[in-house]
């Protein structure tokens, strides 16, 4: 398990750049004194006349149809309790982030300093006109409850406490599903729920939705069992009194076939998991610890169907399967609630696309060729990009049924379509692979771990599970000063300084090896050996000997000077002509991928050819469709010469190659990336159905200049400059990468070296 994250990191990560994890962007231009005078004075009071004669018109006219509060008083934060409204502000941000970039729904999160019912509920009604849904958070039972039944009641704006729906939507798709695996009818099992708060209740609740028996359900809290001796219980507990005699959780776990647990940690045992019926389902769900460890459930029932809320076990019960599709579908719609209806729709699509094939995208994000329907697969992955057009839509078509949309979709299959464009599903690729490093991790050595930001990312890459046992080259007292003095923990890491006295047989070894390789290129075996006393050789020959999978360095050195030794050592792979130096960048638009940025200064006809097929067999092994633009100034022959010339050459030869290819050039970059500016002039284009997502450049010059402005001018995530061709992984950072780029690195580097091993 990786190590658990320290409150330093955490507090650099919410306070580092501009604080918080969250902003506000413009949707309209606003460069000119006309845009202001449209967005503000005199121009912005003609929509606001138009809302005053119809109220409705405000989805029209503002955000409020795309625009949810997530709203809390901060009395039961996660497990944490009662912290206050100012100390909830990190987590309900936080959900603000994943309503994003799930859903593509804004967020602004509002913490309310009231306590009182009535406070609370008006405060929300006042400031309801703004929104077009509201998503309650971290609100302690039994207050919730109310607070919940009353906004319902007196607002016409979808609105759902998370923490009481989201589990129990969930929970309940896991249930079918596993009630179906283990032949098992849903109402004749017995259940018991561990925990009576707000999501147990509501949990339960909607198992008998589904046909659970209220007889056969058992609730326990921390007091005990739910029964008619109980003088202590609220109205909401008093729902699932029990007659039945129990005393003990152990008593209520004989004979069960469900168990549901909402409590703490490690309080249920192996004698109880045995007492239970035959094809038992245990939803441990209390986290960070379930209420038995996954280990030592399987260990004790082989017919066991476990689900826990861990990333790191099968089956696991996250929230983020729900909530933002279930409101994408409610606002998408209109809705004025979200109702039962529209609940168990989304319970039954979650568990519907799990008995679907899995598609590439989920087997890559999670390296596992081998998820199917079964025990160990009884709902979707939260990274399932099918979610959205799954979830949403189901729940919207619900809200239809039900009389509570005030739109209908007339083509739901557009929608779907619309819902899978608008989330830019290209921008999960980082996420994929980081989970595609992680179920492999490799070795990976580092030629220039003297400096603070490569360790610091080796901290962290090591504790995200992407690689193991790194190796650091440097100064051995320089290396040990910078982790004591930064407080770095780096797990099984082995420092090797290439030039101790004690590295001498080593330095022969490899030195013998890059002299058989060089000695008829002018390289004696003398200055062989001498040249491993240099980190960037010795780390290549360590990955040229498999003694490490990946090399990365280049933070402080220039490029030539770090590719250098690798060409010598390593080399090209027998098929290739020439290496190239690929980037991908994370931008609005989705992953944009660049060639050449860093190697090749005026690639000829064939080395463009090269270069093109070398990236779109690389882009193909990321399990990624490529769709490539060969750069240039003109526009399919708009301009005659040496450059436009040669990248229309060299499209229609890799055409011919590769005949399924979706490829065009020459072409300006404008129209590449612009489905509309193509489609309108260029209709004959490949681009002009589906814009590219890959730009090869006519020289170096051009293809260095793009990425670097696209760096500063987008400030997102990019990875590289990745080397393409190599016969082993080798990897060269720029200069003065941030510790977020050089973890990028890592975990393409790792994922990579998955590819080179097979």
């Amino acid at each position: 398990m990786a190590r658990k994250v320290s409150k330093k990191e955490a507090l650099d990560y919410h306070s580092s750049g501009r604080p918080g994890k969250i902003e506000v962007f413009p949707s309209k231009d606003h460069t000119s004194q006309r845009d202001l005078s449209l967005a503000y004075s005199p121009g912005v009071a003609e929509p606001c006349i138009q809302i005053q004669k119809n109220k409705n018109d405000v989805y029209k006219y503002t955000a409020k149809g795309n625009l949810v509060a997530v709203i809390s008083n901060g009395t039961a934060v996660l497990g944490l309790g009662d912290i206050g409204p100012e100390a909830s502000k990190p987590v309900m941000e936080g959900k603000g982030l994943l309503f994003k970039i799930f859903a593509d729904i804004d967020v602004f999160d509002i913490e309310i300093d009231a306590t009182n019912v009535d406070k609370f509920v008006d405060t929300v009604k006042a400031i309801a006109p703004t929104f077009g849904g509201i998503n309650l958070e971290d609100i302690k039972s039994p207050e919730c409850f109310e607070i919940e039944k009353r906004l319902k009641e007196e607002l016409n704006i979808p609105i759902m406490h998370d923490d009481q729906h989201g589990t129990a939507i969930i929970s309940s798709a896991a249930l079918i599903n596993a009630l179906e695996i283990s032949k098992k009818k849903i109402e004749k099992v017995k259940i018991v729920v561990n925990g009576a708060g707000a999501a147990s209740v509501s949990c339960a609740k909607l198992y008998i939705a589904l046909g659970v028996k209220k007889e056969n359900i058992v609730m326990l809290d921390s007091r005990g069992v739910i029964s008619n001796k109980r003088k202590d219980l609220t109205k909401e507990k008093e729902f699932f009194i029990t007659n039945r005699r129990i005393e003990t959780l152990a008593d209520a776990m004989k004979n069960a076939d469900v168990f549901l647990g909402l409590s703490t940690g490690n309080i249920v045992t192996q004698e109880m998991i045995k007492s239970m019926a035959r094809r038992p389902i245990v939803f441990a769900l209390a986290n960070p610890d379930p209420e038995i460890s996954y280990k030592e459930a399987m260990e004790c029932r082989d017919d066991i169907i476990m689900a826990t809320g861990r990333s790191d076990h099968p089956n696991q019960v996250n929230n983020v399967l729900g909530f933002p599709y279930i409101f994408r579908g409610a606002l998408d719609v209109r809705a004025t609630e979200i109702n039962e209806n529209m609940k168990l729709a989304a319970v039954k699509a979650i568990a519907k696309l799990a008995k679907e094939t899995v598609v590439d995208e989920v087997n890559l994000a999670y390296d596992d060729n081998a998820i199917s329907f079964g025990k160990d697969y009884i709902i979707p992955k939260p990274l399932d990009p099918r979610l959205i057009t799954s979830v949403a839509p189901a729940v919207a078509k619900s809200a239809v049924r039900s009389g509570v949309a005030q739109l209908t979709i007339e083509d739901w299959k557009k929608y779907e379509r619309d819902l899978d464009k608008r989330l830019g599903n290209d921008n999960k690729l980082l996420r994929q692979l980081t989970n595609r490093a992680k179920r492999n991790p490799k070795r990976i050595v580092f030629a220039e771990a003297e400096h603070y930001k490569v360790l610091k990312a080796i901290e962290q890459a090591v504790d995200d599970g992407i690689i193991v046992n790194p190796v650091l080259l440097g100064r051995r007292e320089k290396i040990q000063s910078l982790i004591e003095e930064f407080s770095i923990d780096i797990e099984n890491a082995e420092i090797i300084d290439p030039k101790e006295r004690k590295q001498l047989k080593k330095r022969e070894e490899y030195g013998n090896n890059l002299w058989q390789k060089r000695k008829r290129k002018g390289l004696t075996k003398f200055e062989s050996i001498k040249l491993m006393r240099e980190r960037n050789y010795f780390g290549s020959m360590m990955v040229e000997l498999d003694e490490a999978d990946a090399l990365i360095s280049g933070i402080t050195r220039n490029y030539p000077s770090t590719i250098k030794p690798a060409m010598e050592v390593i080399g090209k792979r027998d098929d290739v002509g020439k290496v190239l130096g690929m980037y991908i960048m994370n931008t609005k638009k989705g992953n944009l991928f660049l060639a050449d940025t860093t190697v090749n200064t005026n690639p000829s006809e064939d080395e463009i050819v090269e270069i093109t097929e070398l990236v779109f067999k690389a882009i193909k092994s990321l399990r990624i469709k490529p769709r490539i633009a060969l750069l240039s100034y003109s526009n399919f022959g708009s301009s005659r010469t040496v450059d436009s010339i040669k990248m229309s050459k060299a499209t229609a030869r890799v055409k011919q190659r590769n005949p399924n290819l979706i490829i065009d050039g020459e072409i300006q970059a404008d129209f590449a990336l612009n489905k509309e500016k193509i489609e309108n002039l260029f209709e004959f284009s490949e681009l002009s159905k589906t814009p590219a997502n890959t730009l090869i450049f006519p020289n170096l010059e051009s293809g260095n200049i793009a990425y670097k402005l696209i760096q500063e001018l987008e400030d997102s995530d990019s990875i590289g400059p990745i080397l393409v061709g190599m016969k082993k992984p080798v990897h060269i950072l720029q200069l003065g990468s941030s510790v977020r780029e050089i973890v990028n690195m890592i975990t393409l580097a790792a994922v990579d070296a998955q590819i080179t091993k097979k």
